[in-house]
């Protein structure tokens, strides 16, 4: 069996297993590793193993074969001594890791995707009661984000539970922020998410749902003044009838 896999960060492996009807194994496990966005540090390292105990073992930053058991040191004699089979395996950090390396920076590495962000209001709160806001951020990627929270222009820097980034298991992450404050008239709570997809912070604004009460006083003043202006514009109409009405009948007296 083969099989191809990726581990990140910077880790590209490529396995060939093989079995036997007996239950023993041997196999052969290669790892391209590396940290430097350049791939400047890239090292290939190629294992063979019989029955997950490591036999013999190739490292481009060494350059040779290493044998660690008696079948191992005999092996590395060997190849160590052949050029050709020496020579391709040092190639093999230019052949086969650094092509591999910029094809998973280009698609995995490097790919961003911009996050859904939702206020919602967890407790509502009044004058003397404090309310709990949550700012809920969904699909991203990469992983590292930044979420805080702004209070009139003014960073928050108490009253806030985060959770960390939560994988989707869809290589997309979420993350949840919590704010706990008192309202006030006028009051300004806005989100800020700081990610890979983004050029600058965004600011998201917090517009909380007006309260029972206040929104009851607020439809009473509106229709007291609806009413109010509808009683007004009757009381000119009438007046205006009476006025066309009582000037028609002079003119009809003469």
């Amino acid at each position: 069996m083969e099989c191809v896999k990726m581990s990140l960060p910077e880790l590209l492996v490529l396995c060939v297993l093989t079995g036997a009807a007996d239950g023993y194994y041997n196999y052969r496990w290669t790892q391209c590793i590396y940290s430097s966005p350049d791939l400047s540090d890239m090292v290939y390292i190629e294992g063979f193993y019989f029955n997950k105990y490591p036999f013999l073992k190739f490292n481009s930053t060494v350059g040779k074969f290493v044998g660690f058991t008696e079948f191992g040191v005999r092996n590395a004699e060997m190849w160590n001594k052949d050029a050709s089979i020496l020579q391709q395996a040092r190639a093999q950090v230019d052949v086969f890791c650094r092509p591999n390396a910029k094809l998973t920076e280009a698609a995995v590495y490097n790919k961003t995707v911009q996050p859904k962000v939702k206020l919602s209001s967890v407790m509502p709160g009044d004058n003397t009661h404090p309310a709990l806001v949550m700012c809920s951020v969904y699909d991203f990627y990469p992983e590292p984000i930044t979420v805080s929270w702004l209070q009139d222009g003014v960073v928050v820097t108490s009253d806030v539970t985060s959770t960390e980034e939560l994988p989707n298991g869809d290589w997309l992450y979420q993350t949840h922020s919590e704010l706990e404050y008192t309202p006030k008239a006028g009051q300004q709570i806005s989100c800020v998410v700081e990610h890979a997809s983004f050029s600058k912070p965004m600011i998201y604004d917090w517009d909380p749902p007006v309260p029972e009460f206040e929104f009851n006083m607020q439809l009473l003043f509106t229709i007291e003044t609806a009413g109010l202006v509808l009683g007004i514009t009757i009381a000119a109409a009438g007046f205006l009838y009476y006025k066309i009405t009582s000037a028609g009948l002079k003119r009809s007296s003469y």
